[in-house]
């Protein structure tokens, strides 16, 4: 049971995930509610691995299964504010898009003994581990999700608070550029941090080309 303790960790994060955003159309308390919850699941992101790392049951398979987690729970998040028209469409794609090509690298390198973090790296120059592997650029693009996430969600709950007469609709404005910078800024990091695994990975992307007969 202590061995799958950080997969139930992670389990239990995408459910919130699919919880949190059913919490936003029920009303303004919900939706409070929600953006508080997001906090939760944003930290259970780092919990699982904490938890793995402190009872040594770290594995290559659990490095992928949280990656997994994380790509359903940023997906379910981005194309929920992109329905509900905080987001351009364009976000979503731009992600999933990233996300598809990133981890089709990854499970190839799989195959060959190469993870995405820790000793066993695909990352090939000291740059590409800094931006991908590192914890410090894993942690800041973990951060700027945790902020974008619970800003949109922010927005969200105000507008639903001034049509319910709750809170005034002062400062509103500022916060929609604000968290409109913080998405840009998010995506920007998504994708500068997926270009290095492209590349590192390109020799595994070439054996999907099928070479002409001699």
């Amino acid at each position: 049971m202590t061995a799958l303790l950080p997969t139930l960790i992670s389990g239990v994060r995408v459910g919130l995930a699919f919880v949190n955003i059913a919490l936003y159309p029920l009303g303004f308390r919900w939706a409070v509610a929600a953006v508080l919850l997001t906090i939760v699941v944003i930290w259970m992101d780092a919990l699982d691995g904490w938890v793995a790392r402190r009872m040594g049951t770290t594995s290559d398979m659990g490095a992928l299964i949280d990656i997994t987690g994380d790509r359903i729970v940023e997906n379910v998040y981005w194309i929920y504010f992109a329905t509900t028209g905080l987001v351009s469409a364009w976000v979503p794609i731009v992600v999933i898009t990233r996300g598809f090509l990133t981890d089709t690298v990854r499970t190839l390198q799989f195959e060959r003994g190469k993870t995405p973090f820790g000793e066993k790296t695909m990352m090939q120059s000291r740059w590409s581990r800094f931006l991908v592997a590192s914890r410090f650029m894993r942690g800041l693009y973990g951060g700027a999700k945790l902020v974008a996430f619970c800003a949109l969600g922010a927005v969200l709950a105000w507008r639903q608070g001034i049509e319910a007469g709750a809170v005034r609709p002062s400062g509103l404005h500022a916060l929609e550029l604000a968290t409109a910078a913080i998405v840009g800024l998010t995506v920007g990091l998504c994708v500068v941090r997926g270009v290095p695994v492209l590349w590192d990975g390109r020799d595994v992307l070439r054996q999907l080309v099928p070479r002409p007969p001699d």
